[in-house]
């Protein structure tokens, strides 16, 4: 997640200090990735350093403002302009969780499997119940489309998350099987004869 950048494009809008831009953050993606204020100094001082922020003076509460720099909307520019590279996916904790299972003795991989199932359909529930109350206080502001957006492409990873799990199910038992007729034809095998045996 880019943080760096989303805090960039709220200072296009205008100066704002740390904690404005946390709560900025939070609202528009319904505080799906929360942030803490340090993080966000954090980051506004690697912006700084970059050149892409600049101080923007202080309020009467000592509240420092940082606005945005030419440099700074050139690389938010660049940054809206630029599809999210997929060259590097981001680990993923239950694919590797799953991988690790199939190769561990004694894991119940179809327990992982169902476990895993019944967690992400309650939140697939959760999300759609969000969904349907930001709907229902949609009032048509800018805040609200990003929210509803984000509530989207939650739903839509769940959703593919399942679909994947159900697939993986699917294959655990294909190999389960496949395993079962190797293991029956083995033992219905003629045993080799005594003259065969003598040669081993």
């Amino acid at each position: 997640m880019s943080i760096r950048h989303g805090l960039l494009a709220l200072l296009d809008q205008g100066p704002r200090y740390g904690y404005q831009l946390r709560t900025e953050f939070e609202a528009r993606t319904g505080a799906t990735w929360p942030l803490n204020v340090g993080q966000v100094y954090t980051t506004l001082g690697r912006l700084e350093r970059d050149g892409l922020v600049a101080p923007a003076g202080e309020d009467e509460e000592g509240h420092l403002f940082y606005a945005v720099t030419d440099e700074g909307r050139a690389e938010l520019r660049r940054w809206f302009d630029t599809p999210v590279p997929r060259t590097n996916p981001p680990r993923d904790e239950l694919a590797i969780k799953l991988a690790m299972a199939v190769t561990v003795p004694g894991v119940d991989v179809p327990a992982v499997v169902q476990s895993q199932r019944r967690h992400s359909m309650k939140a697939l529930q959760d999300y759609t119940r969000l969904k349907g109350q930001a709907l229902a206080g949609d009032t048509g502001g800018e805040a609200d489309l990003a929210w509803l957006l984000v509530l989207e492409q939650l739903i839509f990873q769940t959703e593919a998350e399942i679909r994947w799990l159900d697939h993986c199910e699917t294959r655990l038992t294909r190999r389960q099987e496949e395993r079962g007729q190797t293991a029956a034809a083995s033992a219905s095998a003629p045993a080799p004869s005594k003259r065969l045996r003598s040669r081993l």
